[in-house]
Parts: C-alpha cells; sequence; structure tokens
C-alpha cells in the first residue's frame, strides 16, 4: 500500500502567498480524504489512481469549503473585507477547476461526470438545509444528519469502483466519520458565544428550550453574548456534544471490526483517535 501523502500533494495546489496573506481559508478535509485514499489504495486490487481520485476530491471539497466561507451580507465593506471576500470567490473557483485539469489529463472523463454529478448534489443539499433552516423547520438531530449528508455526498462518487467488499461497509463508514467531523466542527463552534446562531446548540434549543427561550432566539437578541453562553452553561451543550462524539467513535469502531484488513482496521483506530484527542487527551478511541 503506498504511503498516505495527499494534503502535501495539494499544497502546490492551494498554497499561494497573496491568498494565504489576505484571506482565511478552510482545513483540509483531512478524515474524509484519509478513508477515502486507504479505501482505494488497499483493495483487493488497489486502484492505480488512488493518489490521482483522492488529490482532486480533496481539491473539489476544499474549492466548495473556501466558497462556504464567504460572507454574504450586505453592506458596504471596507478595502480588506472586501479584497478577502474576492480572493475567496477567486480561490474557490480555481481549486474547484484543478480537477478537471487533472482528470483530463490522466484521461478520466468518466471520474469528471461522476464527480460533477456530486457537486451538484451538494449544492442541492445546502440550498435544501438553508430553506429548512430559513422556515425554523429543522430539529437539532436533522440538522446533523443534513450537514453529514452534504460532508459525505461528494464521496458517494467512488463507491462504483470499490471492490464488492468493501463497497458493501464503505457508506456506512463514510457517513460515521462525516458524523464525527460535523460534531467535532460543532464542538469547536461551541467555544464562541458568537458562532452559536444556528449551530447545534441553537437547534438543540429550539427543541427543548422554553418559549421565552425560543421567542428570544428568533428576535434581534439572539446573539447577545450574555444570552448564548448562558444557554450554552444551561443545556451543557459542550457535555452533550463530547458525548455525541465519543458515540460517532464508537460506531467507526464497530463498523471496522467487520473489516479482514488490519491495516485498514489500524488506519481507522488512528483516525477515531484523531477526534477525540482534541477534547479527552488522555483517552483513546477505542478502549
Amino acid at each position: 500500500m503506498k504511503s498516505y501523502r495527499i494534503p502535501e500533494m495539494a499544497k502546490k495546489y492551494v498554497e499561494y502567498d497573496m491568498i494565504q496573506a489576505h484571506t482565511e481559508l478552510p482545513e483540509f478535509p483531512e478524515s474524509r480524504i484519509r478513508l477515502l485514499f486507504t479505501f482505494l489504495a488497499n483493495q483487493r486490487t488497489p486502484l492505480i489512481h488512488s493518489e490521482l481520485y483522492s488529490l482532486v476530491v480533496l481539491l473539489v471539497q476544499f474549492g466548495m469549503d473556501t466558497h462556504d466561507m464567504i460572507d454574504s451580507e450586505s453592506g458596504r465593506l471596507g478595502e480588506k473585507d472586501m479584497r478577502s471576500r474576492q480572493l475567496k470567490v477567486l480561490a474557490g473557483d480555481y481549486y474547484s477547476s484543478r480537477f478537471y485539469q487533472l482528470l483530463a489529463q490522466a484521461g478520466q472523463v468518466e471520474m469528471i461526470r461522476r464527480i460533477s454529478n456530486g457537486v451538484t448534489e451538494v449544492n442541492k443539499l445546502k440550498v435544501s438545509l438553508y430553506m429548512r433552516m430559513k422556515q425554523l423547520k429543522l430539529t437539532a438531530e436533522e440538522y446533523v444528519s443534513q450537514y453529514v449528508r452534504i460532508k459525505t455526498e461528494l464521496f458517494q462518487a467512488f463507491t462504483s469502483v470499490l471492490d464488492d467488499k468493501m463497497a458493501l461497509i464503505w457508506t456506512e463508514l463514510l457517513h460515521g466519520v462525516g458524523r464525527c467531523e460535523v460534531v467535532m466542527d460543532e464542538l469547536i463552534r461551541s467555544e464562541k458565544p458568537e458562532s452559536f446562531d444556528g449551530s447545534w446548540g441553537y437547534w438543540h434549543v429550539m427543541d427543548s428550550g422554553s418559549d421565552e427561550e425560543k421567542r428570544r432566539l428568533t428576535s434581534d437578541l439572539a446573539n447577545e453574548p450574555a444570552f448564548t453562553s448562558s444557554l450554552l452553561a444551561k443545556y451543557d451543550v459542550r457535555g452533550q456534544l463530547t458525548e455525541k462524539l465519543k458515540q460517532s467513535v464508537q460506531q467507526v469502531q464497530s463498523l471496522a471490526s467487520k473489516l479482514e484488513s488490519d491495516k485498514l482496521v489500524r488506519e481507522l483506530q488512528q483516525l477515531g483517535d484523531s477526534f477525540l484527542r482534541p477534547v479527552m487527551p488522555a483517552a483513546s478511541a477505542f478502549e
């Protein structure tokens, strides 16, 4: 099996001084990319394009994630903020476009079609989620489930190129790792009261909070730091999310035990540990 070096390969496509100096970029979708590469390269008949496929999906996902960071608020922006917004638009377009070039050079026209269809489906899911959020027709669990679909839909394009045995468990493991990512993102978000609006904590309070709390959440007071901090503490949002993360990692552990490859099991153990380490330094994901 080839060693995993996708992030290093991607750097020459994404690291540009002007972009890094003037705007913030998202993190690489490391967990999903590592899972994809491990499956593609660890089959009974490893794919010769396992690195190429993993690299182009990283670039496409990175491009979409960059676009998602664009501030959509209207109003006048300062020169610095305007430059940052413009660079995010251009950078996202550039990263996304490189996958066409790389796959076309390798003669992988069919994979271009599959990934393009995946991008279309992801955008549909984002629009659907946005509309449900605007209409307040969403529960906290639905919020997580919808974001897991958004994070994993693009990667479903590779199910058909996996061996039958690998394909059977791929979708379940992809969903499990995606859920770990979503919960971890929400844990990080829970550290910032100013990011409470629209978060898992927000939808949890909309599910379980008092009528007065719900009223305030849908008013101009929703982002008042003292109010959101009190809700984070009252509903133990961080504690609940930490427990959800542990459960999600355990699900990945249970699925990993069904694999015949010791290499794959070890990779998934390390992946699980990487999620729990920031919130439970002394814990192992598979204890």
